[in-house]
């Protein structure tokens, strides 16, 4: 604890020297400041994290903690019946069940999360309370159900419409080939705020890969993975292939690369190219990485193009997309 302390106030003496000029969300956003203020700020995966942030900006500017912003953000998501990837309009599993993940991290570096949960429509919800009101971080399939219930958590119907026709020409096509990930593919959300009293959270929710085999859990939910939070550094959060994500536990290594000194945007580089260099096939491997750090700096970086991410603040709301490798 007292070497991150050191770490930070020796960061922010050489910025005071000049030495390092971090670049501020504010600054990312066209607003310049000669103070290092850095003001309530949420950023999530992709073009659906625009109505995301909205619905958590609005739990920032009302003073209520980055936890309640992620939070706020992800259940907007995860009732899009329209989104294929995450909550009530995810595309199901082989045998054609909806299976969702999510998990939640605050500045405490307390988390929670869930896996493999049916008929379930906030899981990010239930993530919250395996954290707040039980001494485990991680429930899954009949019990995560079962304590879900318990909460008060209603039942509801996964398959939509749109899911139900897609997996019925998949199936009748008999497409038993690995299900391609796009370059494009908007899946996972992931989201990290930091409130007004500089505190960050992030949460992330998704429906996971269509038609996999049915139990099969992602990167999403597990802490390290999908998302980490360290309060005195940064979050991360990981979109894309999780099963190359969790094989160099890649928002932790983004964290870590931070506390190491590395900018958002030089980490989410480093963990990116650290996937490549794990794989000999890169076909289909895409992956992406959102962070930030202590001082509001955001950065992104993908194997392909097409990942982009929204970002919010008092003055204004955007859409960015990311830096990739342009080797592959």
């Amino acid at each position: 604890m007292a070497n991150r302390r050191k770490f930070f106030k020796l960061g922010l003496g050489l910025t005071a020297l000049g030495f390092i000029k971090p670049v501020r969300a504010n600054e990312i956003l066209g607003q310049s400041s000669d103070k290092m203020v850095v003001q309530p700020t949420i950023i999530s995966t992709w073009n659906h994290g625009i109505a995301a942030n909205k619905a958590g900006f609005d739990k920032l500017k009302a003073g209520l903690s980055a936890l309640d912003a992620v939070e706020a953000g992800a259940r907007i998501t995860e009732s899009d019946v329209e989104n294929r990837s995450v909550g009530v309009g995810g595309n199901p599993d082989e045998l054609g069940k909806v299976t969702l993940d999510a998990c939640i991290m605050n500045e405490k570096s307390q988390c929670g999360a869930v896996a493999f949960v049916q008929n379930i429509e906030h899981p990010i919800s239930v993530a919250r309370k395996v954290m707040e009101d039980t001494p485990h971080v991680m429930l899954v399939g009949k019990g995560a159900e079962k304590f879900a219930k318990e909460k008060g958590f209603p039942t509801k119907k996964m398959l939509s419409k749109g899911a139900k026709e897609a997996y019925k020409d998949w199936k009748r096509d008999q497409k038993r080939e690995k299900p391609v990930i796009n370059h494009e593919n908007h899946d996972t959300i992931g989201l990290l705020a930091i409130d007004q009293f500089g505190n960050i959270s992030g949460a992330c929710t998704t429906s996971g890969w269509a038609y996999k085999l049915h139990g099969r859990v992602g990167d999403s939910p597990i802490i390290g993975a999908g998302l980490f939070v360290d309060n005195e550094i940064g979050g991360a959060v990981a979109t894309g292939m999780g099963e190359a994500v969790i094989r160099i536990a890649g928002s932790h290594t983004v964290v870590e690369l931070m506390r190491n000194g590395k900018s958002p945007q030089e980490a989410c580089k480093e963990a990116v190219e650290r996937i490549l260099e794990k794989h000999e096939d890169h076909t289909n491997l895409q992956v992406g990485f959102l962070a930030i750090n202590k001082f509001g700096e955001v950065g992104a970086y993908s194997v392909y193009n097409g990942f982009n991410y929204a970002i919010q603040t008092e003055s204004r709301a955007d859409l960015v997309d990311a830096e990739y490798n342009r080797k592959w």
